[in-house]
């Protein structure tokens, strides 16, 4: 039984059903078990069998099989947690009685007309609208109706401040922390990785001999088992002198790079509240995991590096995230604008930053790499 409502879970030929039972009781479940297992044994699909009560089902009832057919299989762990808290506190307790398909969009803006009286942020009621525009569009796709899920149009507000830690910052964060904590606050200052990616790296994923890292797997928790990364992609990031120092000293051949005292990798729960300890001790503002990330981008974009070698390490999908970083270049921008004055000489580098380190660096190399080698 979920959420009061009686449902069938088998398995056939190595392939999941989870159907809910047209009659709501433990007989009826039992008949409609037997009714698909016959189906199925006579090659015949089951798919569509509940299309016709699926279209009267209930919000209530249909949100939650979303969530454990849906959002358990495809979605983080984070994600997860997020998409039920916001479930069980808003959608559901407004849209409960609806049937799903005759939701419409002035129902919807009714829904976020009671969210604004609530006193909630333009952030957080598209946070809420977008988990239900999910929810309805799977809807309409299970159900197979020929139209449209409802629209649902998000407020407007100001795009999200991107937080992040100075050098000296950075510096305070590592000199109050110890251990592997404090490798782990290292590897995510200087590689910019996932949190998820970083509990779940693994000691076969160190190149040691380009001395970078193999980035292919994220710790998952709520599995606490390895899945693939966020982007669902491989990428390679260079190690920092340090960072490959640091993990060249405890050099294993397989494993995970970082384990808690227990032996066992390290969960979300356990992580947050380490950082939290180290910021207290360090006199620091309380800041997150992903905020490290976004201290390694913004201190690639200030060096003037390329925004799309920014999201390659990154692993964005699309530069259009990357470009968040954007603003933290302002040198790049200046020498655009000091191009419109006529008094301003043309230099011989075309309007680029003269202290763009990213330009000065690949032009060093290029020059060391024309030197002719030493004869021994």
């Amino acid at each position: 039984m979920i959420k009061k409502s009686w449902w069938v879970d088998i398995r056939f030929n190595h392939r999941r059903y989870r159907k809910r039972s047209p009659e709501n009781s433990r007989a009826g479940g039992l008949a409609y078990e037997a009714v698909l297992r016959q189906k199925l044994a006579r090659g015949e699909g089951i798919d569509k069998v509940d299309s016709a009560s699926m279209r009267e089902e209930s919000f209530e009832s249909f949100a939650w099989r979303w969530f454990e057919e849906y959002v358990m299989t495809n979605n983080t762990y984070l994600v997860q947690r997020n998409r039920k808290y916001v479930l069980a506190a808003s959608i559901i307790p407004f849209f409960r009685k609806f049937p799903v398909h005759k939701i419409t969009s002035h129902d919807i803006e009714q829904f976020k007309a009671s969210l604004i009286k609530k006193g909630l942020s333009n952030k957080t009621i598209n946070d809420h609208l977008g988990v239900l525009g999910k929810c309805l569009a799977t809807a309409y796709e299970w159900m197979e109706l020929e139209t449209a899920s409802p629209k649902v149009k998000p407020l407007k507000c100001p795009p999200p401040r991107t937080d992040y830690l100075s050098a000296e910052e950075c510096q305070l964060l590592l000199a109050n922390s110890e251990g592997v904590i404090q490798e782990m606050l290292l590897t995510a200052l200087r590689t910019g990785m996932r949190q998820g990616e970083i509990k779940g790296l693994q000691w076969n994923s160190i190149e040691w001999g380009n001395q970078n890292v193999l980035v292919r797997d994220s710790q998952c928790d709520s599995r606490q088992t390895l899945t693939s990364t966020k982007s669902n992609r491989e990428r390679h990031i260079p190690l920092d002198i340090d960072v490959y120092n640091m993990l060249l000293r405890r050099k294993e051949v397989t494993g995970y790079v970082f384990l808690d005292a227990d032996g066992k990798p390290f969960t979300h729960k356990r992580l947050t509240s380490q950082l939290a300890r180290v910021c207290k001790k360090a006199g620091l503002r309380r800041i997150t995991w992903h905020r490290l990330r976004h201290t390694f981008a913004s201190h690639l974009a200030m060096k003037g590096v390329p925004l799309n070698t920014v999201q390659s390490l990154l692993g964005h999908s699309t530069i259009s995230t990357t470009m968040r970083y954007a603003h933290v270049a302002p040198s790049t921008f200046r020498s655009a604008i000091d191009l419109l004055n006529p008094r301003a000489p043309l230099f011989m580098n075309y309007g680029q930053p003269v202290g763009n380190q990213w330009s000065a660096l690949q032009q060093q190399e290029t020059f060391l790499e024309k030197l002719p080698s030493e004869k021994q």
